[in-house]
């Protein structure tokens, strides 16, 4: 069996694609990425999340939104600009929290515990991501679900899909070796 195919059997069935059908939650765990491509158009990725992220705040399955991604440099900065944009579809600053530290998904899950002190919350992603996600929370005993962003076609994010692969390989080498976040801190209380 495949490392691909265990993460995303072990996972299936904690993941939700309608808002209906999904439990509620305190907080929403969205995953950063880059708001645009190498071509300067817009990511899909980074636009379908915003907009998972504003129904779920919307339809009352979430009251906070923790966006956890890349802010490595001065002049990259994924939690803000995700913040931006969900605050220009009416979603509350004082409801929206960042982790400037969530450079990998290993980080995101864990200091979402370790920093934020959630052991339930919803992640907020595409699929794939949320296999991942999940499996990272499951293994650190964090009762995770996930909602399933809509996801780009296969021509577009193939390269994507290909690197979700070596992900999952480097996932489970880090769980092996109990490799911890790159920065951990002080606790930050979401309320």
């Amino acid at each position: 069996m495949s490392i691909d195919y265990y993460v995303s059997k072990q996972t299936s069935e904690k993941i939700y694609t309608q808002v209906n059908n999904i439990p509620q939650h305190k907080v929403g765990l969205l995953l950063g990425t880059s708001k645009y491509l190498s071509s300067g158009h817009i990511n899909l990725y980074y636009k379908y999340r915003i907009e998972a992220a504003t129904k779920l705040y919307r339809s009352g399955k979430i009251k906070f939104i923790l966006i956890s991604g890349d802010n490595g440099s001065k002049s990259y900065n994924e939690p803000e600009l995700m913040k931006q944009d969900l605050v220009k579809n009416n979603i509350p600053e004082a409801n929206i929290f960042l982790d400037y530290a969530g450079f990998r998904t290993l980080d995101s899950v864990l200091r979402a515990q370790k920093i934020f002190g959630q052991n339930t919350f919803t992640v907020i992603s595409q699929e794939f991501h949320n296999e991942r996600a999940l499996y990272l929370a499951h293994h650190f005993n964090i009762k995770a679900i996930a909602f399933s962003a809509k996801d780009v076609k296969l021509n577009y994010g193939f390269k994507t899909q290909l690197r979700e692969k070596l992900a999952r390989c480097k996932m489970m080498l880090d769980l092996l070796f109990k490799v911890e976040p790159k920065y951990l801190g002080d606790p930050i209380k979401i309320e």
